[in-house]
């Protein structure tokens, strides 16, 4: 069995974390199969957009504790930092992915699960669903780009209060901060967040690419470089085949090639 499973529907590759019995936390097999796997989404130009989700219904509990509690003093200190840059570069792959990442939770998101859902760029939650930066129980600090992400997410005044209580966030209030986009009520949210990678299909997948490149730089880059971005970015979609097409369709008033459900969610 293995600990990463990948699977296909249709445009979208489904990243499934599979450590059921251990509520999918990240062991060292897990991680490298992460580091493995995710620069072939990269690479694949079929994959238009990515979920991201766990077995046994639960998305990710972080950390794998009772595997660090058996090498704590084991390894030197440099070896922990070790770990955790290795962990960095593949979770750097996750962020900069130039496709939607949609992460499916259920269960618990906590430590660095909550950071990897935090990596997406749209959580769809089931009713249940529970978010914790559990890191200072263990007298830890958030790691796997938590304290670079949870500010981002929900502003650093509410991050700090996340952070420093490590207590549990409900679906509901997830929602409520910007942690989560929306709550799946109605099946399960699986299924929802497929339907809503599958909307990704037939988009403009450079421009959404480096929309994304650039709207994950903007919070530390100033205003002048963002604009020097933007113009690059445009004339380089402007010459885009998708553009052309667009375009033609727009003139001869046919039904667009991209467009997003009236609903807004």
């Amino acid at each position: 069995m293995s600990v990463l499973e990948l699977t296909r529907v249709g445009a979208c590759a489904v990243l499934t974390l599979n450590r059921p019995e251990a509520r999918n936390a990240l062991s060292l097999d897990l991680r490298n199969a992460l580091a493995e796997t995710l620069p072939k989404l990269r690479d694949d130009e079929t994959i238009r957009a990515v979920v991201l989700t766990g077995s046994g219904g639960h998305f990710c509990a972080g950390g794998d504790l009772r595997a660090m509690a058996a090498g704590q003093g084991n390894t030197d200190v440099f070896e922990g930092r070790s770990r955790i840059t290795g962990m960095q570069r593949w979770f750097d792959d996750l962020v900069d992915l130039e496709k939607p990442v949609i992460a499916a939770v259920e269960g618990v998101a906590y430590g660095a699960g909550l950071s990897l859902a935090l990596a997406a760029d749209f959580v769809l939650a089931s009713p249940g669903a529970t978010f914790c930066a559990v890191f200072a129980r263990i007298g830890y600090v958030p790691d796997l780009g938590g304290m670079y992400l949870l500010p981002r997410a929900v502003g650093l005044a509410r991050a700090k209060a996340l952070a420093f209580s490590a207590r549990v966030v409900s679906a509901e209030e997830a929602l409520t901060l910007g942690i989560a986009h929306q709550i799946e009520m109605e099946r399960p949210v699986l299924d929802a967040a497929l339907d809503f990678a599958a909307r990704f299909e037939h988009a403009p997948a450079g421009a959404l690419g480096i929309m994304k490149s650039v709207m994950n730089r903007a919070f530390e880059s100033d205003r002048k470089t963002v604009y020097m971005q933007e113009a690059m970015a445009q004339s380089l979609c402007r010459e885009s085949q998708f553009h052309q097409e667009a375009a033609r369709r727009f003139m001869e008033k046919l039904p667009p090639l991209y467009q997003w459900p009236q609903e807004g969610k």
